[in-house]
């Protein structure tokens, strides 16, 4: 495994998981589409508003694409379904408050801000192929720009 999360071409870590409706979201029941799973901070910050308001703008072309986008933070379902009500998302939040996806995918990690080091969430995205295995990553994201590169890079993998 690679210090900033899982090398491209490993199986996919298994998950189940609740999504804002407290349903619980399993990676073997959704596999045989295209997965975009991306990892965020917290629900209703700025650069994390910015990513999940792109990626619902941006639906409809990954839908087009066989893709299903689940985004993932520390945060509770109740609290996703705020933010999805909040900001009108159209895409799904899966609450990892145990942060066992994110230890399992690399991106609970030390953090510095401001000369303070705490654990936090390391804004990533993983495209996960219809088999269930990592056919790309992105770690550290930034999120200006992230999701047309995302869409551009999931096209380049299906057209291989």
């Amino acid at each position: 495994m690679l210090e900033d999360g899982l090398e491209i071409g490993v199986t996919a870590p298994e998950f189940c998981v609740p999504n804002q409706d407290e349903e619980e979201i399993c990676l073997r029941d959704i596999k045989g589409s295209w997965i975009i799973l991306y990892f965020y901070p917290k629900d209703n910050t700025p650069g994390c508003t910015t990513q999940a308001c792109g990626f619902t703008e941006a639906l409809p072309n990954f839908e087009a694409l066989d893709a299903m986008i689940l985004g993932v933070s520390p945060d509770s379902p109740k609290k996703h379904r705020n933010f999805i009500e909040k900001k009108s998302l159209k895409i799904t939040l899966l609450s990892d408050e145990e942060k066992e996806l994110c230890g399992a995918y690399g991106v609970w990690q030390l953090k510095k801000f401001m000369g303070k080091e705490y654990m936090g969430v390391v804004r990533s995205t993983f495209i996960i192929n219809p088999e269930g295995v990592i056919a790309a990553q992105w770690s550290k994201v930034k999120v200006k720009g992230h999701v047309e590169e995302v869409e551009s890079t999931l096209k380049s993998l299906q057209e291989a």
